[in-house]
C-alpha cells in the first residue's frame, strides 16, 4: 500500500483529476493536502463529493493535512483570528473523520505579534485545549508536523498519545540537519510522515532518491517506530522537471515501493539480530 498527496501538481481547484491520475497509477490512499495553506473551508456538500470520488476511483484517504491560511490561524496572538483558526481546524477534523481518516496533520509555528516579537506558545496551548474534545468524540488525532523542535516537544510533553503524535517530514529534517537524531528520541509518538526529497537548502518536495536525504537511515527509525501505516509521499511536481503528470506519479510510485521494500528489508534486519 502507498499514500500520494493530492497537490503534487496543484493544491487548489477541482481535485478530482488528480484523484483519478492518483488512482491509476497504483497508489492505494491519499494523503489530502488540498487548500492546506487556505482559509478555505469545506462544506458537507463538499466532503460528500470527495468521499464519492475516492470511492469511485478506489482509493482510501490515509490522513490529512489540516489548514492554517492568512486570516485563520490557531496560533495567532489576536484572539479573533486564533478562534477563526480553531473552527478551521475543526473543519478538518470533521472532514477526515467523514471521510474515513485518523490524523489531522497541522504545523506548529508561533505567530509574532504586530510589533514582531514572538509570545510563548499559550496561544496554541489554548487552541489545542479547545479543539481536544471535538478531537476524541471523532476519532481523530492531530500530528504536529517538524519545525521547531523545542515546541514539538513542550506539545508532546502536555498531551497524552491518544491526542497529539508527530507527523515527520522528511524535507524538513534535512534541511534542519536535526532531523533523524530528533525523529529517533521521539519514534515512539509518530502518527504520519511526509516523504520526500531536497539537497539540504531548501524545502523542494523532490521525488525521494534523488536529493541528499538518508532513506537507509530513515527507513531503519521508521521501522522502529511507533508508526505502521503505508509510505507516504508528499513529494510535487514542481522540481522534476516533467510535463506529464503520469510519468511523475509512476516514478513517485516507484520510488514509494522501493522505499517499502526498504522498510521492509529492515524488519528483517531486526528480526534477525
Amino acid at each position: 500500500m502507498l499514500s500520494m498527496t493530492t497537490d503534487y501538481a496543484a493544491g487548489t481547484g477541482d481535485p478530482s483529476p488528480s484523484l483519478r491520475r492518483i488512482a491509476h497509477a497504483g497508489f492505494s490512499h491519499v494523503h489530502w493536502c488540498h487548500q492546506w495553506n487556505t482559509d478555505f473551508v469545506y462544506a458537507q456538500g463538499e466532503i460528500a463529493q470527495i468521499a464519492a470520488w475516492l470511492n469511485e476511483y478506489g482509493v482510501s484517504l490515509l490522513d490529512l493535512h489540516g489548514a492554517i491560511g492568512p486570516e485563520k490561524d490557531w496560533a495567532a496572538v489576536e484572539e479573533d483570528r486564533r478562534l477563526a483558526g480553531v473552527a478551521l481546524v475543526g473543519n478538518r477534523l470533521e472532514m477526515t473523520a467523514r471521510l474515513g481518516g485518523q490524523v489531522v496533520i497541522m504545523h506548529a509555528g508561533l505567530a509574532a505579534r504586530p510589533d514582531g516579537t514572538v509570545p510563548a506558545w499559550d496561544p496554541l496551548k489554548q487552541s489545542l485545549d479547545a479543539l481536544q474534545p471535538q478531537a476524541r468524540q471523532l476519532g481523530v488525532r492531530i500530528a504536529i508536523e517538524n519545525g521547531d523542535w523545542p515546541l514539538i516537544h513542550a506539545v508532546l510533553d502536555a498531551y497524552p498519545p491518544d491526542y497529539i503524535g508527530l507527523c515527520y517530514d522528511a524535507g524538513h529534517g534535512n534541511i534542519d540537519g536535526v532531523g533523524l537524531a530528533q525523529l529517533a528520541s521521539t519514534k515512539d509518538r509518530l502518527i504520519s510522515i511526509h516523504l520526500h526529497d531536497n539537497d539540504g537548502t531548501a524545502d523542494q518536495h523532490r521525488l525521494p532518491f534523488t536529493g541528499t536525504v538518508d532513506w537507509a537511515r530513515l527507513m531503519l527509525i521508521l521501522r522502529a517506530s511507533s508508526y505502521t501505516k503505508c509510505i507516504s509521499m508528499e513529494s510535487a511536481m514542481r522540481h522534476e522537471g516533467m510535463a506529464s503528470e503520469e510519468e511523475f506519479l509512476a516514478k513517485a510510485c516507484a520510488a514509494g515501493r522501493r522505499l517499502a521494500a526498504m522498510r521492509a528489508e529492515c524488519h528483517m534486519r531486526i528480526s534477525i539480530y
